[in-house]
């Protein structure tokens, strides 16, 4: 087949999900494109283009595609599907909500009966995780309705993410599946904290939705109340990150904190003895799979699929959005002398529901389906 990926923003857990998927497809025979935003990621990220480019048949192309509602979506569309019209793929493959509209609207427009072109969506989180009630809710819920004639298959990614469309949006009209991310078989071989490795690590999106914030102002109540210093990695780029920055000299936390740039995530757990997701929203977190899979300890806040992740460990999952709470956690679980021990049997019990294999094969039989 002819595949082309289309999504917004090569950051975080939706491009980390897109590169898995080429490679199985990539290695299954099948030709593979990318259509993103031109203007988001950094070194990083073209790092990882540079990785994936043997692997894309059909070649990367990169338009400016807007976050939010904008004039130049007009522009974009018209973009999208000049692009789609000349790849000719049999399946346009789209990610979050903004390229899930532009990518559905320029394949359903780009396709004819001599060459019929089947769009498929994944949400992961995205536009659900806006308030049913509010504006931009009610434009995204009554947009994504109106494309579900334009869609041959959802494709969620957690049971969460299937149930907040449900309630959000409505029964689909069109077919739906789910279909959990999956890790390759060396992600869950175990990483060893080096002997210089810090107590805590921050590592993701800076931005608020993800929580540094919060695992910054916990940082700072431990900090508070221990004689022994508290020491942190905060790693990662993002639109927040000045912000988290002038954060760590108010709260007095400049020594405590070390900040890197986004780097690889195992190549990151390295540096740290505990993990720290402190999310107010997530759908399912590579970072938290990731992060068991390596056999590191992990404090996490009881958001989207994370509980589906955790199953019958959720009782140590964190409320949102309650730093006390979170640095409880973080305290008692670094505190913990069998934290290894732990995370050792909850990657073994990992191993068995979240296979990249699986998900690649899962996610083709939808396409031939």
């Amino acid at each position: 087949m002819k595949i082309v990926h289309f999504f917004r923003s090569p950051v975080g857990g939706i491009f980390r999900h897109v590169r898995d998927l080429l490679a199985e497809q990539s290695a299954a025979g099948h030709q593979v494109g990318i259509i993103c935003d031109a203007n988001t990621g950094g070194d990083y990220e073209n790092q990882l283009f540079e990785q994936i480019q043997p692997q894309l048949n059909l070649g990367l192309h990169r338009i400016s595609m807007a976050r939010s509602i904008s004039p130049l979506d007009i522009a974009t569309l018209f973009k999208a599907r000049a692009l789609i019209s000349e790849l000719s793929p049999d399946v346009v493959h789209c990610h979050s909500a903004k390229a899930g509209i532009h990518g559905r609207i320029a394949a359903r427009y780009s396709s004819s009966p001599s060459n019929p072109i089947k769009a498929f969506y994944c949400p992961h989180g995205g536009a659900m995780h806006y308030d049913a009630g509010s504006l931009k809710g009610k434009v995204f819920f009554t947009a994504e309705r109106f494309m579900e004639r334009f869609t041959a298959r959802l494709v969620f990614v957690s049971e969460y993410e299937r149930n907040a469309y449900h309630e959000k949006v409505g029964k689909p009209r069109c077919p739906e599946a789910i279909v959990y991310n999956g890790l390759a078989t060396e992600e869950f071989e175990p990483v060893a904290p080096l002997d210089e490795a810090k107590d805590f690590m921050y590592i993701g999106m800076m931005r608020d939705l993800k929580g540094p914030d919060l695992f910054l102002e916990a940082l700072g109540k431990l900090q508070a109340r221990r004689e022994k210093k508290i020491t942190a990695m905060f790693v990662g780029d993002g639109p927040d990150k000045d912000k988290y920055l002038h954060q760590i000299k108010n709260l007095g936390l400049v020594d405590c904190v070390s900040v890197y740039p986004a780097m690889p995530a195992r190549e990151a757990f390295s540096m740290a003895k505990v993990i720290v997701v402190p999310s107010r929203a997530e759908s399912m977190p590579y970072l938290v799979l990731e992060a068991i899979a390596a056999q590191m300890p992990i404090v996490a806040t009881c958001v989207g699929g994370i509980p589906e992740i955790f199953q019958d460990r959720s009782e140590d999952l964190v409320p949102p959005g309650d730093a006390g709470a979170l640095a409880e956690k973080m305290l008692s679980t670094l505190e913990d002398e069998t934290r290894e021990t732990r995370a050792r049997t909850f990657a073994e019990q990992l191993k068995t529901r979240f296979s990249l294999p699986v998900m690649a094969e899962s996610v083709e039989t939808i396409y031939r389906d």
